[in-house]
């Protein structure tokens, strides 16, 4: 997609996309990624399918490689007060924002995100078929599984290090006997563990 959106004129092709947005604690995190074109990077694909190992050696291929890319987050204060979907968009809206040089269009997974001075196409399943998109998914990840740990090691009871704030059954229990930290989502309950990791 991007290959042919070069194709008909556009120079600067950025893909966006967020991650946690299914989680109990820690931000919302989005990035925005231009990929160079002549740099091709194998194995990009969702986040969620890259190994932790992997997705580190791709994290530094892309941010060394990249014509431009940028993270934003929204915190758990912003997401309770607007909620998870508007914090979302605003986070991504950010990240795109931030690129410099602002992209020509920008590609984005499912959502249209407002707002934005450029053109942009919502792309279903983005993260699987677009490499820029792609490429800001593993960016976000990265970025946010870092914050989390951080966010470990400052309040260790509740085992940021290992689920990143998703509704796992060790966080659910440290919820059910500390209550909810500062970094918490205060307008989430927790859901049942049929639908934790996204």
């Amino acid at each position: 997609m991007e290959n042919w959106l070069r194709r008909v004129g556009f120079v600067y092709v950025a893909g966006t996309d967020e991650v946690g947005r299914g989680c109990l604690a820690g931000p919302v995190v989005a990035a925005a990624v231009v990929l160079h074109p002549d740099r091709h990077i194998s194995g990009l694909a969702d986040s969620k399918a890259v190994p932790a190992e992997e997705r580190a050696a791709l994290y530094s291929e892309i941010t060394a490689s990249a014509l431009a890319w940028a993270v934003a987050a929204a915190d758990p204060t912003e997401i309770d007060r607007i909620n998870i979907h508007q914090a979302s968009l605003r986070a991504m809206q950010r990240a795109v924002l931030s690129l410099a040089p602002l992209p020509d269009i920008v590609l984005v997974d499912a959502f249209r995100v407002p707002d934005l001075p450029m053109a942009q196409r919502g792309v279903l399943h983005g993260d699987r078929r677009c490499a820029a998109i792609a490429a800001a998914s593993i960016v976000a990840k990265v970025t946010r599984d870092r914050q989390m740990i951080e966010l470990h090691s400052v309040d260790p009871r509740y085992g940021f290090d290992r689920h990143k704030g998703y509704a796992t059954a060790d966080h659910l229990d440290a919820v059910a006997r500390f209550g909810y930290s500062d970094v918490h989502r205060r307008s989430f309950r927790p859901p049942t563990l049929f639908d934790t990791m996204d």
